[in-house]
């Protein structure tokens, strides 16, 4: 208990330290970052290497589709390099990882159809997501809003807008992207006196996210990826004990919890 009372005082103390602005040059850095990633993604779609896995050798990736069919989510830790050097984030760090899960007896109209019901997605993906809603649609375009929580040494709650495109890429497969358009940092989330911190201006533990999602029907169900691509502040001298949890360990999780979540939801359909 006392233990528990001390890391309380300290973090009352060092958490108004936190405050960091998003830089132009950092964000710049994250967007030819994207850029660049984005190149790759676009020479996959028709290719072999739909499915990340099925870039890999044949016995790892016969044992990644045995992994698959027992429920795993897989994941890997992802690095685009330009020109074989690692791109310089100024006061940031980008954070990037894909995943994959299989969904037996799930359609692909079902699994597109459970992410474009953005009005119930707090239900499916709770407790991350706090709230949701749809804000407007046109055709395959969407803009949405998602109130995340995520917890890690440190919670933190955020006001997050999306705009959100899906590509129909056949009878059998299709994808989507998301970026984020607005994210805002929440104060005292859930009493009287919450605020949203200025955009940009808070504690940097989350600046933008893009997320590209893959779906293919297959195999007696849908193969599900997810890549996730998002930036944070840089982790401050001193305060790495309470910033490295959080903005190293979060995304890989988020990422699992997310297709973890998106399988669970679809198999309670059927």
């Amino acid at each position: 208990m006392r233990c528990c009372k001390i890391l309380a005082t300290v973090l009352l103390i060092t958490l108004p330290m936190l405050a960091e602005q998003l830089k132009p040059a950092t964000v710049a850095a994250f967007d030819r970052y994207v850029s660049l990633t984005e190149q790759r993604m676009a020479n996959e779609v028709n290719s072999d290497g739909f499915l990340w896995i099925d870039t890999t050798a044949a016995e790892q990736r016969n044992t990644y589709y045995a992994r698959l069919a027992k429920g795993e989510v897989l994941t890997k830790r992802l690095l685009t390099l330009e020109n074989g050097r690692a791109i310089d984030v100024p006061d940031g760090l980008i954070h990037h990882w894909i995943g994959l899960v299989f969904i037996p007896g799930a359609a692909l109209t079902q699994s597109i159809d459970l992410l474009q019901d953005y009005d119930s997605q707090y239900k499916h993906y709770a407790p991350e997501v706090e709230r949701s809603r749809l804000i407007r649609r046109n055709g395959s375009d969407f803009h949405v809003y998602l109130r995340l929580r995520r917890k890690k040494v440190v919670t933190v709650v955020l006001n997050t807008d999306y705009d959100v495109h899906y590509t129909n890429l056949g009878t059998d497969r299709a994808s989507a992207r998301s970026y984020s358009t607005r994210i805002a940092e929440v104060e005292h989330a859930g009493d009287t006196n919450e605020i949203e911190k200025p955009v940009g201006n808070d504690s940097g533990f989350l600046w933008r996210l893009n997320s590209y999602w893959r779906f293919w029907q297959r195999d007696g169900g849908t193969y599900v990826q997810l890549e996730a691509i998002s930036l944070t502040r840089d982790i401050p001298v001193g305060l790495g004990w309470l910033i490295r949890p959080f903005v190293t360990s979060v995304p890989q999780e988020s990422l699992q919890f997310t297709l973890g979540r998106t399988r669970a939801s679809l198999c309670c359909m059927r």
